[in-house]
């Protein structure tokens, strides 16, 4: 509808190529993405046809490309769109900063309208997207999270991991439609994925996580829209952005780190309206897992200190920093992830500027300081979201109430299938789905002899 390009930030390079290929399929052809997966020379062919698209979807870390941004000021900017908005808050301050990167792009870009969009978004996170995004007075429009078709079940088993994993077996072995079975950890996805392709033969199932891959992840999410999979055992990395209608179970087999994450995966069953349902599987020893998450997504002081000793060998020296990863992890001893959250950390306190640290002895070592004090808030604010977890696995009250309650100050009842605290069995839902399926079969079978005038003894 607008006259110039809309450009589509976007998380996930599998999430960009399913929607364009979806709106291909609608004969909507002035659609194109932008990410790591091209080559060189097709990247540079879509670059050089760009004028051509209205719908142009990248991740944050390609906008920073200059050759892309050269490109884009020569265009007629309508609409800068940031989809899955929430990743800005949950993302930007850790393993993905260049998020924190884009009001730099926007005044680069000339200023164009923003719109984010994100399914979940508490009062606080939406005062950080508008923070970050430095869009203060952006009109907001918010509606109801609550999905009433999704059945909530907290489930806690008191045996051993045999006992949980026989309880996901025989669940995923009633329910006749797709389910979606999320881990924290990627090799236990593997590994339980493999004892459901023993277990139950009849069922099609994959594992899908960050270590495959990008064509296999792209060729597991295909085969599930295309009905070719019964089960995913996946971590997080799936499912942002999918829109199968017909999922009926969403499994977690872990605990979560945070509400907001928990909320965007159920949200992923039932989005045809029908009947669906969303269990949490833990055991008291479970909380060791995220707790574990939340330790390793940042770096520790010995961490911190390690890095600022060489890069002090860096500054003596005059050498520009590596940009290679592989690299980068042998010599500052951390993986690449908590790289960049230290290098976006110290370009925000201006002693590094385009790889070379400009910046004096005292200037890094103050800039250390801040990056150490802020660490420690974010883990604690880390933490804190764990909690909210925790305290939702723990209510004795209404579990829908009780997850809304940070998003929505009323929440409708719902006089049915509402939660497992109040009153859902899904053992129980799962036998009447069954009989419902051979009551239809019985029906379909009774009416193909009445047409073909079987057993009619007149």
């Amino acid at each position: 509808m607008l006259p110039g390009v809309t450009i589509v930030v976007s998380p996930l390079i599998s999430l960009m190529i399913d929607q364009v290929r979806e709106l291909q399929s609608i004969q909507y052809k002035e659609a194109v993405a932008l990410h790591s997966f091209q080559t060189r020379n097709e990247r540079q062919a879509t670059l050089e046809r760009l004028h051509t698209y209205k719908l142009v979807y990248v991740s944050p870390e390609i906008l920073q490309s200059s050759q892309l941004l050269s490109r884009l000021r020569q265009l007629t900017i309508s609409l800068f769109v940031v989809d899955e908005a929430h990743c800005i808050s949950q993302w930007g301050y850790d393993f993905r900063p260049d998020y924190l990167r884009l009001p730099e792009i926007l005044v680069t870009l000339g200023e164009p309208p923003v719109l984010a969009l994100t399914g979940t978004a508490t009062p606080e996170v939406q005062r950080d997207i508008q923070e970050k995004l430095r869009r203060r007075q952006m009109n907001k429009h918010i509606y109801p999270m609550d999905r009433e078709n999704i059945s909530l079940v907290v489930d806690e088993i008191e045996g051993g991991e045999n006992e949980k994993v026989n309880r996901l077996l025989s669940w995923i072995s009633q329910n006749t439609s797709s389910s979606i079975v999320y881990f924290s950890s990627r090799a236990i996805s593997e590994k339980i994925a493999h004892q459901i392709a023993t277990k139950l033969p009849n069922k099609r199932v994959a594992y899908y996580h960050g270590g495959l891959d990008t064509m296999d992840r792209l060729k597991i999410q295909q085969q599930l829209m295309n009905e070719q999979l019964d089960v995913i055992c996946c971590t997080s990395a799936f499912g942002m952005g999918i829109n199968k209608h017909d999922i009926r179970m969403i499994i977690h087999y872990h605990i979560p780190t945070q509400i907001e994450s928990y909320i965007q995966e159920i949200g992923r069953a039932g989005r045809d309206g029908k009947e669906s349902v969303s269990v949490l599987l833990y055991r008291r020893e479970d909380i060791q897992i995220p707790l574990n998450i939340i330790g390793n997504e940042l770096p520790n002081k010995n961490e911190l200190y390690f890095i600022y000793e060489q890069l002090l060998t860096y500054q003596t020296n005059g050498v520009i920093l590596p940009t290679n990863d592989t690299l980068i992890e042998q010599q500052f001893r951390v993986n690449i992830t908590k790289w960049r959250y230290v290098l976006y950390s110290l370009e925000r306190h201006q002693v590094i500027a385009d790889n070379f640290i400009t910046g004096g002895e005292k200037d890094l070592r103050e800039a250390f300081q801040k990056i150490n004090k802020f660490t420690e808030k974010r883990l604690t604010h880390k933490q804190q979201h764990l909690q909210q977890v925790m305290d939702w696995v723990y209510t004795k009250t209404c579990l829908r109430q009780k997850l809304y309650e940070p998003f929505e100050q009323y929440i409708q009842e719902k006089a049915v299938n509402c939660c497992s605290n109040c009153g859902f069995s899904l053992d129980a839902s799962l036998q009447q789905e069954k009989a419902v399926n051979i009551q239809d079969k019985t029906d379909w079978q009774s009416l193909l002899k009445q047409v073909l005038l079987i057993g009619d003894k007149n």
